[in-house]
């Protein structure tokens, strides 16, 4: 079972490393975190990605509550949310596979932001899904780097 943590905490350093301690001292898995300050500089959200059973996950809501630094927690399903993720990736290609490349990024809405004679940067902002996709498709062509972001989240909009 998976579950979104979205944690609006303040803004100081020493903040990632307790929510992270959290995490590792009690043996939790982290599937993906991602942070950035919000419209406000003194807070930052933290989108956290866990999995476990539905006690260790309500153990894990419980903890964030605790700490000092923490100023709200929702939690909520994938299936509630609006998620993304970034990823750039570097492929080495020939004249054989350039076109192929080139295909697989129009039908995928992935972006060549970088090109040498032999190697080409991708990116791509949508769902891990789609990225894992991606990576899958161009798995056949020498991928020499990947970078991706942790998954960010929203809770869908639900009428009032």
């Amino acid at each position: 079972m998976r579950r979104i943590f979205s944690v609006l905490v303040e803004n100081r350093s020493g903040v990632l490393c307790k929510v992270a301690g959290l995490f590792s001292r009690r043996s939790f898995n982290i599937d993906s975190l991602a942070v950035g300050e919000t419209d406000d500089h003194a807070v930052s959200l933290m989108t956290i990605m866990s999995s476990g059973t539905e006690q260790t996950l309500e153990q894990i809501e419980k903890q964030l509550n605790k700490k000092l630094d923490v100023i709200k927690v929702k939690t909520f399903e994938e299936s509630k949310a609006i998620t993304r993720e970034l990823m750039l990736i570097k492929v080495k290609y020939n004249k054989s596979t350039r076109r192929e490349i080139m295909e697989t990024c129009e039908v995928m809405k992935a972006e060549i932001v970088d090109m040498s004679e032999n190697q080409m940067i991708l990116q791509i902002c949508d769902t891990p899904e789609k990225i894992r996709l991606l990576i899958s498709l161009l798995s056949q062509v020498s991928i020499v780097e990947v970078a991706r972001t942790g998954t960010l989240a929203l809770q869908k909009c639900m009428e009032d």
